[in-house]
């Protein structure tokens, strides 16, 4: 397969140095930066740049962008695509990309477009970050658009060649709505309790727990600021839920309430062993 990337940070390099990593086939690429196309072909990402001459060629373009620089990328490439190749996103969020998707197949019906976002990451951005075991056992979200199932059985099985443990399909919706629990709520609770002063004088201290919690912390502001102000309409109610919980917490230990704060705790642990138990 000849696969077309368009954003090389660390998504779209990781997923162009897996390809050929994988011996699945040519990617051509490119980016804005100029630095990044020559790391790209230093590090193996890319075997050549995308451009008017070998985006005819591709069979799946691959756009990992930010959600609102979407349309204006796809339209860039849209007009030299040939017919029954395939557009799909590396975007956090889907509901807006999609909404674009639909509009873009309604002027190039013979283009398949799906929505896709790999459960993968690292707490660093960037090329210089990128490797070739970032999806090995990940999760593969996909949200047709407008496609055929043979299509989609087609890329289904390309990313589970790459390594990927699953392909779940879902709706934009879903997506948006689980995504703002799943990841989104988890580097607001990260961000916000690296915050605490007594974490300067952590080291000594700390183990598994501290690290676990803290680790996406460490983000791109203006990407995740993007992502979740985007999607305010389901990740604020996620916030509230769990503001509300730790008020209970805080609640009992500001009683000395030592009986009310075990029954919070074994329902948290209770919960957490039956949703493992569930997965298995």
């Amino acid at each position: 397969m000849k696969v077309g990337i368009v954003g090389l940070g660390l998504m779209g390099a990781s997923f162009g140095r897996t390809v050929r990593a994988k011996g699945k086939g040519e990617v051509f690429g490119a980016d804005k930066v100029e630095d990044t196309m020559l790391k790209a072909y230093l590090v193996g990402a890319i075997d050549g740049a995308l451009d008017e001459k070998t985006t005819p060629e591709i069979d799946l373009l691959v756009i990992s962008v930010y959600p609102r620089d979407f349309k204006e990328v796809a339209e860039t490439y849209l007009p030299y695509m040939k017919k029954g190749s395939v557009v799909l996103d590396f975007c956090g969020i889907k509901r807006t990309v999609c909404k674009d998707m639909k509009e873009l197949s309604f002027r190039y019906p013979d283009i398949s477009f799906i929505g896709g976002h790999p459960m993968a990451g690292r707490e660093y951005s960037g090329i210089d970050h990128s490797v070739t075991t970032l999806f090995e056992k990940a999760s593969m979200l996909m949200i047709p658009v407008r496609t055929d199932i043979f299509t989609e059985e087609t890329i289904k099985g390309f990313f589970l060649s790459l390594g990927f443990g699953e392909v779940v399909f879902t709706t934009a919706d879903t997506h948006d709505e689980i995504i703002s629990f799943t990841s989104q709520l988890c580097h607001i609770v990260s961000n916000a309790f690296i915050k605490n002063p007594v974490a300067q004088d952590h080291h000594g201290f700390s183990a598994g727990s501290y690290r676990d919690l803290t680790r996406v912390a460490r983000l791109h502001p203006g990407m995740w600021s993007q992502l979740m102000m985007d999607n305010k309409d389901k990740l604020k109610p996620e916030l509230d839920i769990l503001i509300e919980n730790l008020k209970k917490y805080s609640d009992a230990l500001g009683k000395g309430d030592e009986k009310a704060l075990e029954r919070l705790l074994a329902e948290g642990n209770d919960l957490k062993l039956k949703i493992d138990a569930r997965r298995k």
